[in-house]
């Protein structure tokens, strides 16, 4: 059932795009964007996606792997208005209907912390995946549409997020999939657990 996940499950394919940094006092965040390099819709260079960010007046800007995640300083310290700005921003760049979940530092770190126990400790054995909710959807709202299935998969919830793992050798059997073909899931990204963990060890480094 591996459609839902966007994430690479091994390094292999995994790169990241760095640059020297400059301490600054402004907050750091993470851009997650949505369906972009997806079955070759809304192709996007990350050195393009980099340079998009620098070029509005975005500090310390480091992109990783192709899904599209951005961590980078803002004097902003008000979600709505700079997820607005973002995607005004990446639409007119990149010419598509852009979407963006905003995430601070102190909120990817309670994601990563307050996730349920044990969850992302047997990858060998599951597939673990965090659904981060665009800010219109509230958990409640999201957990309505996600079906699971006893020895299958299981799913919980978190500030912002929703936490989904899925049994490897049943996965094929997986509700998680059907999430795609309704309209819930425009209001959504999702990234695997090492992904997930991978970012806030990235933005921790910059918080130093």
């Amino acid at each position: 059932m591996g459609t839902i996940a966007s994430e690479p499950k091994n390094g292999s394919d995994t790169h990241e795009h760095d640059m020297t940094i400059h301490r600054s006092p402004k907050p750091t965040w993470l851009a997650l964007l949505r369906g972009i390099n997806v079955g070759g819709r809304n192709v996007i260079r990350m050195a393009d996606l980099k340079k998009c960010f620098q070029d509005d007046g975005f500090r310390d800007v480091v992109t990783y792997i192709q899904s599209g995640n951005v961590i980078f300083r803002s004097a902003s310290a008000e979600p709505g208005p700079l997820t607005a700005r973002i995607e005004g921003m990446l639409a007119a760049a990149f010419d598509y209907k852009a979407k963006v979940a905003l995430r601070s530092y102190e909120q990817m770190l309670a994601v990563v912390e307050e996730a349920p126990e044990g969850f992302g400790a047997r990858p060998d054995v599951y597939r673990y995946d965090v659904l981060f909710l665009f800010g219109s959807l509230t958990v409640a709202d999201a957990m309505e549409h996600v079906r699971t299935r006893s020895g299958v998969d299981e799913a919980w919830t978190g500030e912002g997020v929703l936490y989904f793992s899925r049994l490897i050798e049943k996965a094929s059997r997986s509700h998680l999939s059907r999430l795609a073909s309704m309209p819930v899931y425009q209001s959504m990204t999702i990234r695997n657990w090492r992904t997930t963990t991978r970012l806030l060890e990235l933005m921790r480094g910059r918080e130093g």
